[in-house]
């Protein structure tokens, strides 16, 4: 089994990574489609992204259909938590608390959250 990392993505590589967690396996023009929906960008450029992707492994192509079908390789908790490590790490020296601290201070915080954050630290509390 291959624990080896998969690299980082880019933001643009982050952004079509989002589509494919969230819509499943899709076709170039259906990966565009929602992307185009949020900013402005070409067909092409899409595709480059994607044959970019295939080649670093972060998707994977199905192309025993005229339409090449492309899925994520990796899972999204997998790359969630490989760029918050990296943030926990550059930004703010391995300190978790100051990394929470400032998440929460970012945007206003839900009461579902506020309880889901309060089971979480409950349940670390027991469990050390």
């Amino acid at each position: 089994m291959n624990n080896q990392r998969p690299p980082k993505p880019t933001e643009a590589e982050l952004e079509l990574l989002r589509v494919l967690w969230e819509s499943g396996p899709s076709t170039v023009r259906e990966i565009h489609e929602i992307v185009r929906g949020e900013k402005e960008t070409g067909y092409t450029t899409t595709l480059k992204i994607l044959q970019n992707m295939t080649d670093k492994k972060l998707v994977k192509r199905d192309e025993s259909q005229r339409s090449h079908i492309y899925r994520a390789a990796v899972r999204a908790e997998k790359t969630q938590c490989q760029l918050v490590h990296e943030l926990l790490e550059k930004a703010f020296g391995g300190a978790a608390d100051k990394l929470i601290l400032y998440a929460l201070s970012a945007r206003a915080v839900s009461q579902d959250e506020i309880k889901t954050l309060r089971k979480l630290l409950d349940d670390l509390e027991e469990n050390s």
